[in-house]
């Protein structure tokens, strides 16, 4: 009986790993690729910032669809992000390009010309999200105004056994 719920903990272990981006649990409970803390960001791959992430701006209606890619030139990533605004219909969409740091800094500028720079991210890597947590602030060029931001890795459910 041991046996089997020790084999139960780690197939749950597992899955909440992959589940969370992260994969093989060590011996001290946490991903051997999973950051410990904010300020340890060299054990994240540049690859776990690619995907799907929402956008929550404080002072800024709705949440928004951001999707990171590898950069062609450079380390670092590019995307997009799409803003319903007042407009279901017609989303604003907007180019991203940036990276983070060793330290776990995200820096990103935003164009929506792919010229000039409308908008300035800059955050941190979340202790404890395993690279799937960013805080910080987001500078409107327009305006200057300041926003609070969370971006926040969304997770992809798995396909269902047999299927692909």
């Amino acid at each position: 009986m041991t046996a089997t719920r020790t084999t139960l903990s780690a197939a749950l272990l597992a899955g909440a790993a992959l589940l969370t981006g992260c994969a093989g649990i060590g011996s001290n409970g946490r991903s051997a690729d999973c950051p410990t803390d904010a300020t340890d960001a060299r054990d994240l791959p540049a690859q776990a910032l690619y995907g799907r992430w929402e956008a929550r701006f404080d002072g800024l209606p709705a949440v928004a669809a951001v999707q990171l890619g590898k950069h062609p030139d450079y380390e670092g990533v590019r995307g997009t992000i799409s803003r319903n605004a007042s407009n279901a219909a017609r989303p604003t969409v907007a180019q991203l390009a940036g990276d983070v740091d060793d330290e776990g800094a995200l820096s990103i500028d935003e164009s929506l010309d792919g010229r000039a720079i409308s908008g300035v991210w800059s955050g941190k890597l979340q202790a404890g999200s395993c690279g799937r947590e960013f805080r910080g602030t987001w500078r409107n060029a327009a305006d200057e105004s300041v926003h609070p931001f969370v971006l926040s890795k969304t997770v992809v459910p798995a396909a269902p056994q047999g299927k692909q």
